[in-house]
């Protein structure tokens, strides 16, 4: 498909091998490729970074959502936007003020005392990019996950995957399988992803009935839920539970 881009096509440096015999490719990525991100930094909150392309350069740009993933999705944007001929103010502007959208790296609670994070996740590379965007954010501080695996067959075919992403929390809450689409297949259960984690991990596994009792147990500094299933239906729970406890 990608041989009939008749227009420029955009691809990340990662993938630029894929495609290498297109005249019409651009390529983007952090510290690779035509158009970049450089010297990327963590202020006051914020990523900011130095966007160099073709013909010149962009410094001090901020954007709110943290991460590599989303560094490298806003460098895409800003290729499009200065080949375009947007002006660099306005795309600067643009930027700083994206919000992002529902459920990706939503910040639900932000206070000196607790930091609390709904995420959509629910791939093991989503994970690592999320998990890795807290450390990034918050170096030095404790982060607990709550993390509801999304599919019985996903589970079975990434349980390996899923614990690595998962072991780089320093707290973990495991639940149930949320099935969507799929009849339980015999023998896969939440437990296959939780032998795995890395043992440093303070983990647990419980339901949804019983994750609030279970929170209300466990201390961190940095909280963050991720998956795509019904997990959704407790961020309100959770972060009702965070105020009581954490109000000054």
């Amino acid at each position: 498909y990608a041989e009939l881009v008749k227009s420029t096509l955009y691809v990340n440096a990662s993938f630029k091998g894929l495609f290498s015999s297109l005249e019409t490719m651009k390529v983007y990525g952090v510290e690779s490729g035509e158009y970049q991100a450089r010297n990327i930094r963590v202020e006051n909150g914020r990523f900011y970074f130095d966007f160099f392309f073709p013909e010149g350069e962009w410094n001090n740009l901020s954007l709110s959502l943290p991460g590599r993933h989303n560094i490298e999705n806003a460098c895409l944007a800003l290729s499009i936007a200065q080949q375009l001929g947007v002006h660099q103010d306005d795309a600067r502007r643009a930027l700083w003020n994206f919000k992002g959208i529902a459920r990706r790296f939503e910040r639900v609670i932000e206070s000196e005392d607790v930091q609390y994070i709904d995420d959509y996740a629910h791939h093991p590379t989503e994970l690592r990019a999320a998990i890795r965007a807290c450390r990034d954010l918050f170096p030095g501080k404790k982060i607990l996950g709550v993390f509801q695996p999304h599919l019985f067959s996903r589970t079975r075919d990434f349980a390996e995957e899923f614990a690595e992403a998962l072991s780089g929390l320093d707290s973990l809450v495991l639940l149930d399988i949320y099935p969507a689409r799929e009849l339980p297949i015999e023998g896969v259960t939440s437990q296959l992803i939780f032998d795995k984690v890395d043992a440093s991990v303070e983990k647990v596994r419980t339901n949804l009935k019983g994750l609030i009792p279970q929170l209300e147990q466990m201390d961190a500094e940095v909280w963050i839920s991720l998956g795509a299933g019904d997990i959704d239906t407790m961020v309100l729970e959770i972060k009702d539970m965070l105020i009581k406890r954490f109000d000054r």
